[in-house]
């Protein structure tokens, strides 16, 4: 089994990337040839500073690395150093319809909240399709907000493969219900842009703020909560500590006496320890300044290795060779 997924080099993993994509990513390295990958042509619809781009590309194979991706295992290499993807992109493009662009719901989602339109928002899903026909993968693990990318992708592989012969493998998503779509600290969708997010290498004394700033209601301490199993800071803590401490948790919220500072409290002591042993290693890593730069670079050779034979097919099939 083939498995593919990639991330934005958009600024720091927060808990969102963790829970929605790198954890289960993460996991699916053992189970399959996973090729895992930085989207930095990608970042550049909504990013326009380089030298933001070059630290925030570094920072991610930082995360990822220190969170247990395993190269070794695991194709791990930059979106643009395999320019493949961009010729095939292409390819795609000319048998993607308008309309199958027009209704996904991301474009008009960015747009709505004010980031300026551009060609390559707009086409973003053709991109991703070829991240993804370019290696025949089988497997992607997407969050919910990326599905319909996905589908996407589908139905531009099954007709590239009616209209020129079978030359691409048709992927699977694969979707965590349970935490493909985290919350931020306000209840949205958790998101660098909104400013909601819970960084998991932050500064103890800026993760304790952002704990403590989640948006609760305004009932008080002595008050019971029968509803406490729902509310956005639990939410939180049901990912991060032990079911006993949650279902513990709950039960003082509901009875009355414990308050959302004693939540928000204990929310942060288990963030700060579960995140412990990859905030060591990340440190371990960038005691290694050129550790990043060689993984890469041999996952770049590594991805290349199967992209050229894959887009030769697909040049042979429409007719460019």
């Amino acid at each position: 089994m083939r498995i593919l997924t990639g991330i934005q080099p958009s600024g720091a993993a927060h808990l969102g990337n963790y829970f929605g994509m790198m954890r289960p990513a993460i996991e699916l390295q053992e189970q399959g040839q996973a090729f895992y990958f930085i989207a930095d042509y990608h970042s550049m619809t909504s990013l326009f500073d380089p030298e933001e781009r070059r630290a925030n590309t570094r920072g991610v194979a930082l995360d990822f690395l220190a969170c247990g991706l395993d190269p070794g295992r695991t194709v791990f290499f930059r979106q643009s150093d395999v320019p493949e993807v961009t010729e095939l992109a292409w390819i795609l493009s000319t048998l993607t319809p308008m309309g199958l662009l027009e209704r996904c719901h991301s474009f008009k989602d960015k747009t709505a909240r004010g980031i300026s339109p551009n060609h390559g928002l707009f086409a973003y899903p053709v991109l991703m399709a070829a991240d993804i026909l370019l290696y025949d993968a089988e497997v992607v693990p997407v969050g919910k907000d990326q599905k319909q990318h996905l589908e996407v992708t589908r139905d531009i592989a099954i007709k590239f493969n009616q209209t020129y012969g079978d030359t691409f493998v048709v992927p699977e998503p694969r979707i965590r219900e349970d935490t493909a779509t985290v919350p931020g600290t306000d209840g949205q969708k958790m998101s660098k842009s909104y400013g909601n997010a819970i960084e998991i290498f932050m500064a103890e004394k800026a993760l304790r703020k952002r704990v403590m700033g989640i948006v609760m209601d305004s009932r008080g301490i002595d008050e019971p909560k029968p509803d406490a199993a729902e509310n956005l800071a639990l939410r939180f803590l049901k990912l991060v500590a032990p079911k006993e401490t949650t279902d513990e948790v709950v039960e003082r919220l509901q009875a009355g006496g414990y308050g959302y500072g004693d939540l928000k409290k204990t929310l942060f002591a288990h963030l700060w320890d579960y995140f412990g042993p990859a905030r060591e290693k990340r440190a371990a890593l960038e005691a290694d300044p050129n550790y990043v730069d060689r993984v890469l670079a041999d996952g770049a050779d590594r991805a290349r290795a199967i992209a050229r034979p894959v887009l030769q097919r697909a040049r042979r099939a429409c007719g460019l060779e």
